[in-house]
Order: structure tokens, then C-alpha cells, then sequence
């Protein structure tokens, strides 16, 4: 296991719980009538965002998906701006005109949640090759779901990856459904991990829950791609908490499933250990817990005191 310092550690919390209070507070705000739109949330699965991307640098490049708002957090995005375009307000990322599925902040590696299911695969591709045609030392790591993995796109992405070598992670994080579909409906095997060896990479399958096993394993990874060695898939299984989307109603789910007591919580179980190693108090974990609240307070009240878009906006940037 990786060590880090007792200052990382709490970092990882704070950043943990600012994920988590962040998409708790999108979903109380869409429930109200505050947000437009629909939101895809990424409660339960904080570890897989918040691990793979501390094991990147800042310069280097992630894709997103439409449960996208935990990745953007966990790299460098400005959880303001963020909940602003969630909001529709001009001070958002895209003026308040593209949502949740469409964040983007290119200043820290953020290329762009999409809504289109794969396609963050292909794009992550797109970005390793111009890292390895300038030779900036660059790698991109592409975040999908495990119905994402049945798609023509991420198919492709891998092959021309492994043709290419290209510096490319392909980040599938496994939450055991697929929209309202559970896993064994749509992939035809155990794990995901293992179509891997088709396109002649390596391929491994960790514990999502565990962000300290997510965050050694991207290292690891980041190493051999940064090397010039080609792509790695790495399927991280983990649970997702709400549905597909916000107001899903979720009967597709067992009633045991929707029992918080049985929920596998990344958060918990990362306190638990933190809490042995640094012999870290209650009250240390809760200052840490309070650190993030206040950062997502404010970015709901910077959101909600934001302007709304003019009408000169939707002239903007149109190409065509």
C-alpha cells in the first residue's frame, strides 16, 4: 500500500466528503425545483473518483460521463462554477446552456463530461495521442461504466490504444447496473476487466470502495502508460447509491439493495482506516467533514445569487 502523509490523508477526506455533500445537496436542489434539467448523481462512489484522479497530475487529462460531477471535483474543477451551470446561471462553466452532462475545465485536465454513453473513450484517446505525437508526458484516463463497455466507441478506443500504444487508462467504474439493466443482463462475462487481454493490454479488476486500492492501482498504472508501454484497463466495482437518475424510482432493485444498513460506504470505511493510522479523534474527522460542507455551502450560495443567462448568450459560440 502507498503511504502518505497524515495532511494528504485528511486532503482525501475533506475531498471525499466535498463529493459526497456536493451531489447530496444537487439532488435536495433538483427535488425543490431548483435545478433544471436532469442530474445524474455519484453518491457511493467516491472512492473511484477521488483515487484516480489524485494519482494523476495535474496537467494530465480525464473524460467524464453523465455521472460526471464527482470526477470534475476530484480534479481541480471549481465546485462554484460547477453547481452554478447545474443551476443555469451564467457564472457556470458553460453560461448556464450546458448542464451537468456538459462540464468542462480544460485548466485542470477536465475535458468534458458528455451525455452520449462511451464516447468518453474515444475522446481520452484523442487526447493521449496528442501527449504522445508532442511528447509531453501527458496521459489521459477515460472514466465509463460497465454499460459503456458493451458500446461500439469504447471497443474502437481500446483497439486503436493498444495498436497505437497510446498513454491512455480506461477507468470503468463498475456499479452493477447499467441505466436500469443489472450487470449479468448486458456483459457477458464475471468481469469487465478481462476484455482486456483481447486488444493485448493488461487488465485488472480492484475494490472501488477502497480509495487508497483505487488511488495504487491508477499509480501503477499511470507508470506503465507514462513508460510508453500502451493502455491499461482497470474495472473498479462499486455501488451506486441512487438511481440512474434523480426522481428514478429505482423498482428494478431489490429491497435489501435499497436498506442504507447495507450499503458499502467508501467514506466510512476510509475513516475507519485513517482514524488507525493517523490516530486521527472524531472531532479530527468531523473538522475535516466541516472543511468540505463549508466549501459546498458556498458554492450553493454563489450559485443560487448568480445572474441568470441574457438572451445575447445563445448567439454565443455558435458555430454554425
Amino acid at each position: 500500500m502507498i503511504e502518505i502523509s497524515k495532511a494528504k490523508a485528511l486532503e482525501i477526506h475533506c475531498k471525499l466528503w466535498e463529493i459526497r455533500l456536493f451531489e447530496l445537496k444537487a439532488s435536495e436542489l433538483y427535488r425543490d425545483g431548483t435545478l433544471p434539467g436532469f442530474i445524474h448523481l455519484s453518491v457511493g462512489q467516491e472512492a473511484c473518483a477521488v483515487g484516480a484522479c489524485l494519482a494523476l497530475n495535474r496537467d494530465d487529462f480525464i473524460t467524464s460521463t453523465h455521472r460526471g460531477h464527482g470526477h470534475c471535483l476530484a480534479k481541480g474543477a471549481d465546485a462554484k462554477a460547477m453547481m452554478a451551470e447545474l443551476a443555469g446561471k451564467e457564472a457556470g462553466y458553460s453560461k448556464g446552456r450546458g448542464g451537468s452532462m456538459h462540464i468542462a475545465d480544460v485548466s485542470v485536465g477536465v475535458l468534458g463530461a458528455n451525455g452520449i454513453v462511451g464516447q468518453s473513450a474515444p475522446l481520452a484517446c484523442g487526447a493521449a495521442y496528442t501527449a504522445q505525437v508532442k511528447k509531453t508526458g501527458q496521459i489521459a484516463l477515460a472514466f465509463f461504466g460497465e454499460g459503456a463497455s458493451g458500446a461500439g466507441p469504447v471497443h474502437e478506443a481500446m483497439n486503436i490504444a493498444a495498436l497505437w500504444k497510446l498513454p491512455v487508462i480506461f477507468f470503468c467504474e463498475c456499479n452493477r447496473y447499467a441505466e436500469l439493466s443489472p450487470f449479468d443482463v448486458h456483459v457477458s462475462v464475471p468481469n469487465v476487466s478481462v476484455r482486456a487481454k483481447g486488444y493485448g493490454f493488461e487488465g485488472i479488476t480492484i475494490d472501488g470502495s477502497d480509495v487508497m486500492e483505487v488511488y495504487s492501482s491508477v499509480l501503477q498504472a499511470a507508470s506503465k502508460v507514462r513508460q510508453g508501454m500502451g493502455p491499461v484497463l482497470i474495472e473498479a466495482k462499486t455501488h451506486r447509491w441512487h438511481g440512474h437518475y434523480e426522481g428514478d424510482p429505482m423498482n428494478y432493485l431489490d429491497r435489501s439493495e435499497l436498506d442504507p444498513e447495507n450499503r458499502i460506504d467508501p467514506i466510512q470505511r476510509y475513516e475507519t482506516d485513517l482514524a488507525e493510522t493517523f490516530e486521527l479523534s472524531p472531532d479530527d474527522l468531523l473538522s475535516s467533514k466541516e472543511k468540505a460542507l463549508a466549501l459546498v455551502d458556498q458554492a450553493v450560495k454563489f450559485a443560487l445569487s448568480s445572474e441568470e443567462p441574457s438572451a445575447a448568450l445563445m448567439m454565443e459560440d455558435v458555430l454554425s
